[in-house]
């Protein structure tokens, strides 16, 4: 590996950095790749991020702080499976995910921070937000018969939430959102993007990604 790969500041659980790591292994950019604990996050994390937050992209000339910049960036650079090819609807449903259905999953899943908030209107916007989804899918995915980008950045979070209640999401009834997401956690490339690394350390000895 030469001294110019990219480094990946990640956390294996993130939905935010299990997309981009998915970008980065369809575009086929290999990283050195630092699992960084939240609630332990080393000075050149701090250093290199601005918002603090995973996923974090150093290159060599500059830094690319938020996860879809990551995940655009790579497949400009690659883009074998056409994830780029979609209509202007799929970044409009991505920015809902950031702008509805996260914050409404985050009061939901972790409901003892909002004392101040009815977690049940929380879930309920959220399985709202999921029944639209459901309808809008074409075929195996959101467009049809391949996944593009918005199929790849939204998952995971439908992931997160499903694993709230995996038997209560697997028995609701949706048309075909259970085997859309299943599509993605049964894949091989999840396995690959799940890899388990260790805490990284300054001075630890470099691990690459994929």
């Amino acid at each position: 590996m030469g001294k110019d790969i990219p480094i990946l500041y990640s956390f294996r659980r993130c939905p935010y950095a299990i997309r981009a790591r998915w970008a980065l292994l369809s575009s086929h950019i290999d990283v050195e790749l630092r699992e960084i604990v939240l609630r332990d996050k080393p000075r050149e994390f701090l250093k290199a991020s601005n918002s603090g937050t995973v996923p974090c992209l150093q290159l060599k000339d500059k830094i690319i702080d938020e996860s879809m910049d990551i995940m655009i960036w790579a497949l400009r650079k690659n883009d074998p499976d056409d994830w780029l090819d979609m209509p202007a609807e799929g970044y409009r449903l991505i920015n809902q995910v950031e702008e509805k259905f996260k914050p409404n999953l985050d009061k939901t899943k972790y409901a003892t921070r909002y004392p101040q908030n009815d977690s049940k209107v929380s879930r309920s916007l959220v399985i709202e937000y999921l029944i639209d989804l459901d309808r809008k899918i074409k075929g195996e995915f959101l467009f049809g018969e391949q996944p593009k980008l918005a199929d790849v950045a939204i998952f995971p979070f439908v992931r997160q939430f499903a694993n709230i209640d995996i038997k209560w999401f697997n028995e609701f009834g949706w048309e075909k959102l259970q085997n859309w997401l299943k599509a993605f956690v049964e894949s091989k490339m999840f396995d690959k993007s799940q890899k388990k690394f260790v805490q990284w350390r300054p001075n630890a000895n470099p691990v690459f990604f994929p």
